[in-house]
């Protein structure tokens, strides 16, 4: 799942793209305006945390763009402006929430899922597909009557992305995309592979199948 973060204060974004990173989430790194607009021209994020107070110019105008572009990707806004005043432009220009620095970082984990859970629909921590649970808060997952056996953040990351989009068939490098962010060194194609056959020791081999010279799929049923 992949997440764009705005931030021009470079120690605050390093820290908090490993945390978000810690909790299960890929995170491109922008810090201006202009890479922005370039990343979210090119590459598909689930959500957006957007500064306001940017080198070239201010985030709203940049969230205005987007909403007239008829973006729905939700926009959490994180910055020192903490009026109420800021606040009401802040929601009423696009965006989805709005938290206020110095910050709790529980609380801003907590608003992202609560994002997340609202735009994919899924309002249950819980994904339950063809006798297969992962829990998205504990990073767990298992089979229907065993007991829940932790994930890796890799593991996690590329359950997750196959089971919120069952059925479908993703290429090796699809599946590379959403494991890895952009900063990172290019990825060899066998790490999807090795991932896969890790997750189907647990799992079983009926649950993520292959479709030979196309790619792999989660089955729901």
């Amino acid at each position: 799942m992949k997440l764009l973060l705005l931030e021009d204060d470079d120690l605050l974004a390093e820290s908090l793209a490993e945390s978000l990173k810690d909790n299960g989430y890929l995170v491109d790194l922008a810090a201006s305006l202009k890479a922005a607009k370039s990343l979210m021209a090119t590459e598909h994020y689930e959500l957006a945390i957007l500064d306001l107070g940017l080198p070239d110019g201010s985030g709203l105008d940049l969230l205005a763009q987007w909403r007239k572009q008829k973006r729905s990707t939700p926009i959490l806004i994180l910055t020192a402006r903490d009026t109420w005043e800021d606040k009401v432009i802040g929601l009423e220009t696009g965006a989805d929430d709005y938290l206020a620095k110095p910050f709790h970082e529980a609380e801003l984990m907590a608003r992202l899922k609560a994002l997340l859970r609202r735009q994919s629909g899924q309002l249950s921590q819980v994904v339950t597909l063809n006798g297969v649970s992962l829990d998205k808060a504990g990073q767990r997952v298992c089979l229907e009557g065993e007991t829940w056996r932790s994930l890796t953040a890799t593991e996690f990351r590329l359950l997750r992305y196959l089971m919120l989009h069952p059925d479908r068939i993703h290429s090796k490098d699809q599946l590379l995309e959403q494991l890895y962010a952009l900063e990172q060194d290019a990825a060899a194609p066998n790490l999807v592979e090795v991932y896969i056959a890790r997750l189907r020791r647990y799992l079983g081999k009926s649950v993520i199948q292959t479709r030979r010279g196309q790619g792999y799929f989660f089955a729901s049923h």
